[in-house]
């Protein structure tokens, strides 16, 4: 029995339709919410938090996102641009001097947001706990040099993303981007969102459970190049069990551990989807959000294998924007509706062997409430 608890305007009936009908299916337990106008107007969870459904999903659990952290991240970026701290536009070295090795003098902030740097992998890494070194990773990256003319073509900086951003976060402000973000961002909203997780927390984190049939060895694969060929993982192999283990909470990671709900991930991203406010917080003016759904590179990702439109730190949809995580998290927001609609969940879904709609079933069930 999957008791869908927590709160739901009577319009967006179709989001708790749409929960309770992926409880009784693959997931064990999940989270969703709508934010419209920077208010909430659903937020939904149920199931459990392990394996074993024996512990109940309750309204403080929480669940790394995996690369729905990436949406936190460039919010990040966006509100200094938007406090004149940084210049998107502006060479990363302008911030971060010793980057300007290996020919990289000339890419810009806006390249590393839009993941058309030409650096998605970390070559030489072998080990999970080799990214907990933040100084070893970052120097590494300012000797590296691009795989491609930055700003000529895109590559999804999967692991690279975080570093790269936080790093200019960390120049600027003299805080790691977790500490920016739990400062500046999760504190003034009341936001229940974390980049890394102190251990205070331990107890309310629903670990990730591998997709049906595989075990906790399930590790993200690098994906195919643009020929549909494999393409070589120059990077260290993230399993479920790297991402369930202590040491990943307390690390900064910022491109992927983050740890929340559907509820705290809504509400973050509903700031830009509300013109820079929430729940009656203003963290940025309406003109500093826009970044956030203009396009700045349109093409074939030579990492994805795929067409994407890419902004200044996220993927472009339509009229949307947003990004979700490795084994299913989502959020998407729309500027023009005011709505922000996110899914949180701890079953995880190989996309190689399955098509994984339940985020978009949440998403296009929200819409659903609007009209």
């Amino acid at each position: 029995m999957n008791d869908i608890k927590g709160y739901c305007e009577p319009r967006f009936g179709a989001v708790h339709e749409a929960l309770a009908g992926l409880l009784a299916k693959e997931d064990v337990g999940a989270s969703a919410a709508v934010y419209l106008d920077g208010e909430p107007v659903v937020d939904l969870w149920g199931g459990y938090a392990d394996a074993d459904r024996s512990v109940g999903w309750e309204r403080s659990t929480l669940a790394c996102v995996n690369s729905t952290t990436k949406n936190m991240t460039a919010l990040c970026a966006l509100i200094l641009a938007d406090r004149g701290l940084l210049d998107p536009s502006a060479p990363v070295a302008a911030y971060w001097p010793e980057f300007a090795a290996a020919g990289k003098e000339g890419v810009l902030v806006r390249h590393v947001l839009s993941h058309t740097a030409g650096l998605p992998d970390l070559p030489g890494l072998r080990s999970v706990a080799e990214l907990y070194d933040w100084e070893a990773v970052t120097a590494g990256l300012a000797a590296q040099a691009p795989a491609w003319e930055p700003g000529t073509a895109a590559g999804y900086h999967a692991l690279t993303f975080g570093f790269l951003v936080g790093e200019i976060v960390r120049r600027i402000t003299g805080r790691g981007v977790g500490a920016f973000f739990a400062e500046e961002v999760a504190g003034p909203l009341g936001a229940d969102f974390h980049i890394g997780l102190p251990a205070e927390h331990d107890h309310r984190v629903a670990p990730l459970i591998p997709p049906p049939s595989l075990t906790d060895d399930y590790a993200a694969s690098a994906p195919p190049g643009p020929d549909g060929a494999p393409r070589e993982n120059t990077g260290v192999a993230v399993r479920v069990r790297d991402v369930n283990a202590p040491a990943w909470r307390r690390a900064q990671i910022p491109a992927v551990n983050g740890y929340g709900n559907a509820r705290s991930v809504a509400l973050v991203q509903s700031v830009l989807a509300n013109r820079g406010t929430a729940g009656g917080v203003r963290l940025l003016s309406p003109r500093g959000c826009e970044p956030a759904w203009q396009e700045v590179f349109s093409g074939a990702d030579r990492v994805l294998g795929t067409p994407m439109s890419w902004t200044a730190g996220f993927g472009k949809f339509g009229n949307t924007f947003g990004w979700g995580g490795w084994g299913g998290s989502l959020v998407v927001s729309d500027p023009d509706a005011r709505m922000t609609v996110a899914y949180v969940m701890n079953r995880m879904i190989d996309r190689e062997r399955q098509r994984d709609d339940r985020g978009m079933e949440i998403v296009m069930a929200a819409y659903g409430g609007l009209h």
